[in-house]
């Protein structure tokens, strides 16, 4: 099973930007920058020190190692910062759609660097994509595949981008067909349906024949015309190269209490665990795994979290995050620069979700992440069930490439081939 081959390759999405718990949640990513500046590895070579490593499990298993990359964080992360050498695929976030089916808008994406973005790929070896939406730039998909006119039309506006930029592919992170989303999308109940005739029509032009087009999807399949998930998604897989499910979706500030951040099993907690003290520290010291928060005042998370200074896609307003990236768990004393947990910190490990929690008892902020350890957990589920790999949100949020190499360690194939 092959990355270009037109069939859908379900890929395991893993977040690094997760935040969390008493008295916070949230999963969202924040659109804010800051003045901190990021890095990747020292040594873009894989863990091995070989070029790439070799694939494993059923044939095509693993074979792809992606990321999403945040425009908006050019600054402090630039692309010369990208561990290149352990990606196969590097997806540029986001384009906007816009209520002109003829224009997509990279305004909040520093569209400047998207070229180099791309050059760098491409000296590198690694399939430059562009994703299209994203939580707050999904307003008008419903609109743009919503006739047969304006499919035609956005086909094109589709493929000069691609030509505009010398693009490998389109990912399309539609939040989400069918659905409000953000609060203010145009929705149809057609919409999976559109959808599906607009790629359709994407792939029959000639310029969008040998594209490598993915899409993003929540954990449930797109809710069809009765409003509830489609039971059948088989026609995607002649027009999709793969998807990515964004398993990170799971738990987040819509929850009544803290969860694990894109846990492997969410079933394992009864009702009784999921009750736990404000301050997350159950009657015998241990940590809660599922504590009820305050929802209504999350702390601030890392540099790079909303401050709830600016009002959403739709005018409402602006909210803090309270989201950590990895780097931010690092930068606000949580985990040592090794990734482990900082003394004065209470660390737990739920080996149902295989998900870790690390708690401040002083600031009583509890946050899920994910850590080396349970990256490789799920590289080794990916491997086993024979899934095409991973996508990360988001490239920049690791820290010296922790977690990027021990996803990679469990037999990721890097960029190249082997």
């Amino acid at each position: 099973m092959s990355v270009c081959a037109l069939r859908i390759l379900s890929v395991l999405v893993l977040g690094t930007s997760l935040s969390l718990g008493a008295p916070l949640c949230g999963l969202t990513p924040s659109s804010s920058s800051s003045s901190a500046s990021r890095s990747g590895s020292a040594n873009p070579a894989n863990p091995s020190g070989t070029s790439c490593l070799a694939a494993t499990g059923s044939a095509g298993a693993g074979s792809i190692a992606a990321s999403w990359y945040a425009g908006w964080h050019s600054a402090d992360f630039p692309p010369s910062n990208i561990s290149w050498s352990k990606y196969t695929n590097v997806i540029y976030s986001f384009a906007a759609t816009t209520n002109d089916v003829g224009t997509l808008s990279l305004d909040a994406s520093d569209a400047e660097t998207l070229p180099t973005f791309v050059s760098l790929a491409h000296q590198n070896g690694v399939k430059a994509s562009l994703s299209i939406g994203g939580w707050s730039g999904s307003q008008y998909y419903s609109t743009a595949v919503g006739d047969e006119t304006n499919r035609t039309t956005f086909v094109q506006t589709v493929l000069n981008l691609v030509s505009k930029y010398n693009l490998d592919g389109i990912d399309f992170d539609w939040e989400y067909p069918n659905g409000v989303g953000i609060g203010c999308n145009t929705m149809n109940a057609m919409d999976a349906s559109n959808f599906l005739s607009f790629l359709q029509a994407l792939r029959a032009e000639p310029a969008g024949a040998n594209l490598t087009l993915s899409a993003a999807t929540s954990i449930k399949p797109w809710n069809g015309q009765d409003g509830t998930p489609l039971t059948d998604v088989s026609q995607f897989s002649k027009v999709l190269s793969f998807i990515s499910v964004m398993n990170y979706d799971v738990w987040g500030s819509w929850s009544p209490t803290v969860g694990p951040n894109a846990p492997l099993n969410d079933t394992c907690a009864p009702p009784s665990d999921r009750d736990g003290s404000a301050n997350a520290l159950a009657s015998a010291g241990a940590l809660a795994l599922y504590p009820h928060y305050d929802a209504a005042s999350q702390p601030n998370g890392d540099a790079w979290d909303s401050n709830g200074a600016m009002p959403d896609a739709c005018g409402n307003p602006g909210t803090v995050g309270g989201v950590f990236d990895f780097w931010g768990l690092i930068d606000g004393g949580f985990l040592n620069a090794n990734g482990t947990a900082a003394d004065g910190m209470v660390y737990t490990y739920d080996n149902c979700s295989q998900t870790p929690y690390i708690y401040n008892p002083n600031t009583q902020v509890m946050v899920s992440y994910d850590d080396a350890t349970s990256f490789a957990a799920k590289g080794k589920f990916i491997t086993d069930s024979g899934l095409a790999g991973f996508a990360m949100w988001e490239t920049g949020g690791d820290s010296g490439d922790i977690l990027l190499d021990a996803i990679r360690g469990t037999g990721i194939k890097a960029a190249g081939s082997c």
